[in-house]
């Protein structure tokens, strides 16, 4: 049988092959963008992404949070600490955080040694950080704690839902911060449910007696805190709904003026 003759189309596939066998390095070959063989335009693809499961139900809870009511004694950890006061508070918290690993290690090396020449060492009560909730607690009860940071993040929101009740019973004076990694970051931990300052440097004391005067006025004596009930926000597409029917009634109301 004859060979059926080459289309336009087989030519130029096989004089494709030719110019590539030629010179391999340099081919020439079209681009197709498809649909009009452009760039396409950027387009918001986070609807199509698969989110891990911790992203979502950390996102299904901030809307539940917006749409019921939240009770005061919960919706209080929302209101946190703005950025400037955040950042003041936490200036000073970060000189008096523990001694790491290493750090504990020469002190300790230090005193053996001193010991060992029968010196006498410098035994002075060292100033940092408490934190561990159980730990907080019990210095919050004693009133040995002068200033506690609790972290608006917690989950079970149980764990410290009742400790600024106990702040404000026992006097002492509270905050929420953002992030419980932040807190964690000043005592050398992942997270940290809440910090406590028990004792403040004469350098220091100024600036914490301002810190600590703003800090009671705006959480142990603000008393709409345990007033305000949280959420009861609707959805954009029941707002519009309502906004809908809310100027059909006014259209109502004119055209029954007007005859």
């Amino acid at each position: 049988m004859p060979k059926a003759p080459k289309t336009s189309k087989a030519k130029k596939q096989q004089k494709r092959v030719a110019d590539r066998k030629k010179n391999p390095l340099f081919v020439k070959e079209a681009k197709n963008f498809r649909i009009g063989n452009d760039v396409q335009p950027k387009r918001d693809l986070s609807r199509y992404v698969r989110w891990p499961r911790y992203i979502l139900l950390h996102r299904q809870k901030k809307i539940l949070l917006q749409r019921i009511k939240v009770p005061a004694a919960i919706h209080q950890f929302s209101r946190t600490l703005d950025k400037n006061q955040s950042s003041k508070v936490l200036s000073l918290l970060r000189k008096y955080s523990p001694e790491t690993k290493t750090e504990k290690k020469q002190r300790l090396t230090k005193l053996a040694d001193q010991k060992a020449q029968a010196q006498k060492g410098e035994s002075k009560k060292v100033q940092v950080l408490k934190f561990g909730l159980n730990h907080v607690t019990t210095l919050v009860e004693t009133k040995k704690a002068k200033l506690v940071l609790i972290a608006y993040d917690v989950d079970p929101i149980e764990l410290v839902v009742w400790l600024p009740q106990l702040c404000r019973r026992q006097e002492v004076p509270f905050c929420f911060i953002k992030n419980k990694a932040r807190l964690g970051a000043l005592v050398h931990q992942k997270t940290a449910t809440c910090v406590a300052l028990t004792d403040v440097r004469k350098e220091d004391q100024a600036e914490f007696d301002n810190l600590a005067r703003d800090l009671r006025q705006h959480y142990n004596e603000n008393h709409e805190l345990l007033r305000t009930i949280g959420g009861g926000q609707v959805g954009i597409k029941s707002r519009h709904q309502q906004e809908a029917i809310k100027k059909a009634f006014e259209l109502e109301e004119l055209k029954k003026t007007s005859q």
